[in-house]
């Protein structure tokens, strides 16, 4: 019976806590990653990076590090990813273990999520090569950018990963609740150009940008269609983040971006939402007219942000997960979440994707934390993913 020393997976994940590295400065989590995985007897030759960051619109350091091992035995090629990014609140985090929990120290997130996976990956290729464990083909993707878009996984190649047949992506709490589908979502935003006039002496000369905006907000929430969607069972969400524009009160605004969001499981209502949102500004646009007959105008740009997926019960990513988590005594609970995840992207690229959990909760928060029982059954799931049925992992010193 092989066992998974526990001291050394909690010493993994105390250790990478302890590594910065915000979005787009990955670096060096990526060489603590590449350090350990060289020790434990990976082969040069095995670990790249990609050339992700040069797709991604923002300074990044690096593109995604992969891992390809080669089987030891005859099968599929199995993907497991986890993001090495963090929220900026983990910026100087220190973390500390407190019982069955490892807390941030300071005022400060803990990075938690999603360091558990990380740590999750690096175990399981340590116990894999240290114990010589029969295995078919792995890819580990350490992504980057997950936290400001899913950058990572939206630029890396199937091709670089070794086209698995399916993936297993580690971004969540308890392993037990494994996320079989997530939303889609659109990124938009409105350019509104109105006319500048003296808000004093002729307000009515001007074309208010800051008027079209308010009035093309009342009309979307007036039709149902901002914040929770619910038209004749249709379901989704949208939202308005960031208005700008104007620079003096005594100057009718005649320049406002906006720019917002729309979620849906259902590719056709999100089209439906986001069109309708686009309608309505259009409509406000053509209602505010100076008194020289000078009407607004916008110009709507949207983007496709991820797509919506839904894995079937039957899937092989879906029944295996299921038969490992039973053969460690933990119940399948699937899910569908309205977030999006680096899943997402891999479902869309061809590789049916599950979401599993491995310890992190309340992340983004100051009151972050890593479950270690999670996080240590999250360990031995990986293990029973990729372990022959015949074998089970026990847990040791």
């Amino acid at each position: 019976m092989t066992t998974l020393n526990d001291e050394q997976a909690v010493q993994i994940l105390m250790g990478l806590l302890a590594v910065p590295g915000l979005s787009g400065r990955e670096r060096a989590v990526a060489d603590f990653l590449t350090q350990r995985l060289l020790a434990a007897g990976c082969k040069q030759e095995w670990i790249l990076e990609d050339d992700a960051h040069t797709r991604i619109p923002h300074d990044f350091e690096m593109g995604n590090l992969i891992v390809r091992l080669p089987g030891t035995i005859t099968g599929d090629r199995l993907l497991f990813s986890g993001h090495m990014d963090t929220v900026p609140l983990v910026r100087g985090a220190v973390p500390k273990r407190t019982g069955d929990r490892i807390v941030p120290t300071g005022h400060t997130a803990l990075g938690a999520d999603n360091r558990t996976a990380c740590a999750a990956m690096l175990t399981l290729v340590e116990a894999l090569l240290q114990d010589g464990r029969p295995h078919p083909p792995l890819t580990l993707l350490f992504s980057v950018g997950e936290e400001i878009g899913l950058w990572g996984a939206k630029e890396v190649d199937p091709d670089v990963l070794g086209r698995p047949v399916m993936g297993f992506n580690i971004d969540g709490g308890a392993p037990d609740q494994v996320v079989v589908g997530a939303t889609g979502a659109h990124r938009w935003e409105v350019e509104i150009r109105g006319k500048s006039a003296h808000a004093g002496v002729h307000p009515e000369q001007g074309v208010s940008a800051a008027l079209i905006a308010a009035r093309a907000v009342t009309e979307i929430s007036r039709r149902g269609f901002f914040g929770l969607i619910d038209q004749d069972g249709r379901k989704g969400t949208s939202n308005i983040g960031v208005m700008q524009g104007g620079e003096a009160s005594n100057q009718v605004t005649d320049h406002m971006q906006v720019t917002g969001e729309s979620r849906s499981h259902d590719p056709a209502f999100l089209q439906q939402i986001t069109a309708t949102i686009e309608r309505c500004f259009h409509e406000a646009a053509a209602s505010v007219v100076s008194s020289k007959g000078v009407a607004g105008q916008i110009t709507f740009r949207c983007a496709e942000d991820y797509q919506a997926f839904r894995i079937a019960e039957h899937e092989p990513a879906v029944q295996r997960t299921r038969v490992a988590l039973e053969a460690l005594g933990l119940r399948y609970t699937p899910m569908v979440t309205n977030g999006g995840l680096d899943a997402n992207y891999y479902n869309a690229k061809g590789i049916p994707t599950v979401t599993l959990g491995a310890g992190q909760h309340h992340p983004h928060t100051q009151e972050e934390y890593a479950d270690l029982p999670e996080y240590l059954n999250a360990c031995r799931l990986l293990l029973r993913i990729v372990a022959d049925e015949a074998c089970g992992w026990t847990s040791g010193p």
